[in-house]
């Protein structure tokens, strides 16, 4: 008797849908296509050229020599969360309790945590779009819907009209996942904004899943972009997921937290504990050191921010062919190019003529299928010679 073993692709139909369907990438197929490019200024994902600081590397050496390489807390070591603590103290000026925080092993390992935790097959949740596309898949692959509300475009700004965003509640909505300032586009909301986002949450008795990564990010003179924390009140129902990844260059280190109220304690650590058990401790060693010794390193990466987007922005409006303005926070130029509607198409033309990588706006939803999106967390000379590139680009596609 004799049989054939099936090959992969015919075992594909045997996985869940939402496996089978999770997205590609439309940022990864643009970097595959430019990366071994010799010369090549990549700006399409969202890091800085800034490898991470000494003192934060060293934190964690002096912890992997000290032999801390065990299991540990599912939380977080008591000493990261009490960091965490002191962070927020100082950065919203109100105390705050370790116990609302818990370490995870990146935002997006947070994000997924926190969608599981409140959404699950025929649930939805509102993404206001362009957006990371991280939101949407971790959406869909958790088996909820993600529906999009495309923010309004007008000369290079978008802005999140309300009044749509309230009309897309339904009796299945579970959440809403607000990321200010943004990825892809900057906008910035409002304390005003937040307050009526607020609102619909207590209206009709949604979750925000506030995603407020890039809040030291802001070009106004302002500390920090707006909070839902300057707002919410001891019941509402607000999650925050975050990341070490920006502020102190960690991008590699693979580590985030939620904050979240402390009832929420065990049914976290139990989410932790089935998905990766704990974050390790020589990484999080490291963290500390981030939080507490990091505000110089921050300092330097927003004025660097700044100068690029100074360079990006002047030097893209200068070819009179785009469509953009000055991005209010986050350290992305999300912009369109006057007569190209074809965002994934640009953006691998723009590697062969430019060699420049920038991420096509498809890849972020409805309302950025004409965009694209550069990354100017970089050292001012390389982004000087990328947008002369661009300009000479731009001139002749």
């Amino acid at each position: 008797m004799s049989f054939v073993v099936p090959t992969g692709s015919t075992l594909i139909p045997d996985l869940r849908p939402e496996a089978r369907e999770a997205p590609e990438s439309g940022i990864v197929e643009v970097m595959n296509y430019g990366r071994l490019r010799q010369g090549l200024i990549p700006l399409w994902v969202g890091e800085g050229d800034l490898p991470t600081p000494a003192f934060i590397r060293e934190a964690a050496a002096r912890s992997l020599a000290a032999g801390e390489t065990f299991y540990t807390w599912q939380r977080g070591i008591p000493e990261l969360r009490e960091a965490l603590a002191r962070y927020h103290e100082r950065l919203y000026g109100q105390p705050f309790s370790p116990e609302r925080f818990f370490v995870t092993g990146s935002g997006m390992q947070s994000l997924q945590i926190v969608v599981r935790m409140i959404a699950g097959p025929g649930d939805e949740l509102i993404v206001p779009t362009p957006a990371w596309p991280n939101f949407v898949a971790a959406v869909s692959v958790g088996g909820a819907t993600p529906v999009c509300v495309p923010m309004d475009y007008e000369q290079g700004r978008f802005t999140l009209d309300l009044g749509k965003l309230e009309a897309a509640i339904t009796p299945r909505t579970r959440a809403m996942l607000i990321n200010s300032p943004s990825n892809p586009t900057g906008w910035t909301a409002t304390r005003e904004e937040q307050e009526a986002l607020l609102a619909l949450s207590r209206k009709h008795g949604i979750w925000i899943v506030a995603d407020e990564i890039y809040g030291r990010f802001v070009y106004d003179g302002a500390a920090r972009a707006p909070s839902f924390h300057d707002i919410v009140a001891a019941e509402d129902r607000v999650i925050f997921v975050q990341t070490f990844s920006k502020n102190w260059a960690m991008t590699g280190w693979r580590i985030g937290w939620i904050e979240a109220p402390e009832a929420f304690g065990q049914v976290i650590e139990n989410l932790i504990q089935y998905s990766t058990s704990g974050s390790p401790v020589f990484i999080q060693r490291g963290a500390v050191a981030a939080l507490d010794e990091g505000e110089g390193f921050i300092a330097e990466q927003i004025a660097r921010a700044a100068e690029g987007r100074r360079i990006v922005y002047e030097g893209l409006k200068a070819t009179n062919r785009v469509s953009l303005a000055a991005p209010v926070g986050a350290f992305y130029q999300f912009f369109s190019v006057d007569g190209r509607d074809d965002s994934r198409a640009l953006a691998l033309e723009l590697v062969d003529k430019a060699n420049v990588g920038l991420a096509p706006g498809l890849a972020f939803g409805p309302g950025g299928e004409k965009g694209l999106r550069l990354c100017f967390a970089r050292k001012a000379s390389d982004l000087a010679e990328a947008v002369a590139r661009l300009q000479k680009a731009l001139a002749a596609v």
